[in-house]
């Protein structure tokens, strides 16, 4: 055990507090994950910033789901495929999407699938993905922004998906029911 506390907004370091009841206001409690990113302000307003941009990016709604759970995927993060994979169903994302996302299996949609492939060969690769295989995502209908938007997304997870490694986070009520091992991806 690595030893990092999980704060709500009542004993987090003080710079933290009103991210901590932001969140706490927006989606009815503090994820252990903010939580446990409250000892460091800092990565905590970094992620939540990166997270808005994110949301505010031109990806359609579904394709974002792709990304945050084909990263998580790619990175092994437990807590954030089960979290994503909650937050992606409530979405009305296909349960048969979100149950291939999480085995690391082809998506049936053409579109989602070229979002996926392009977001597990940036993580696996570090980002130096084939032109081919940008070419092959572009031809899918996507655009050049929609490339930058993953190397967004693929960001915004990277700070979770290590902070929940290192920190060994556990996982929210809210996700449970999406609990999601590394040994059940392909």
């Amino acid at each position: 055990m690595s030893g990092f506390r999980t704060y709500d907004e009542s004993d987090a370091p003080e710079a933290a507090r009103p991210m901590l009841q932001a969140a706490r206001k927006r989606m009815g409690f503090v994820t252990t994950l903010a939580g446990v990113m409250a000892e460091s302000p800092e990565l905590l307003a970094g992620y939540n910033a990166l997270a808005e941009q994110f949301g505010k990016s031109s990806l359609p709604g579904p394709a974002k789901h792709v990304v945050w759970i084909t990263a998580s995927v790619e990175n092994g993060c437990e807590y954030c495929v089960a979290a994503h994979s909650t937050m992606a169903l409530r979405a009305r994302v296909p349960a048969e999407v979100v149950e291939a996302l999480r085995a690391g299996k082809p998506l049936p949609d053409e579109a989602l699938e070229a979002a996926r492939r392009l977001t597990r060969l940036m993580v696996a690769q570090r980002g130096w993905v084939d032109d081919a295989d940008v070419e092959a995502f572009l031809a899918a209908g996507y655009t050049r922004r929609h490339v930058l938007d993953i190397v967004l997304g693929v960001g915004m997870k990277t700070l979770s998906n290590y902070t929940n490694h290192i920190a060994h986070t556990p996982l929210d009520p809210a996700w449970q029911d999406q609990e999601w091992t590394r040994d059940q991806a392909i």
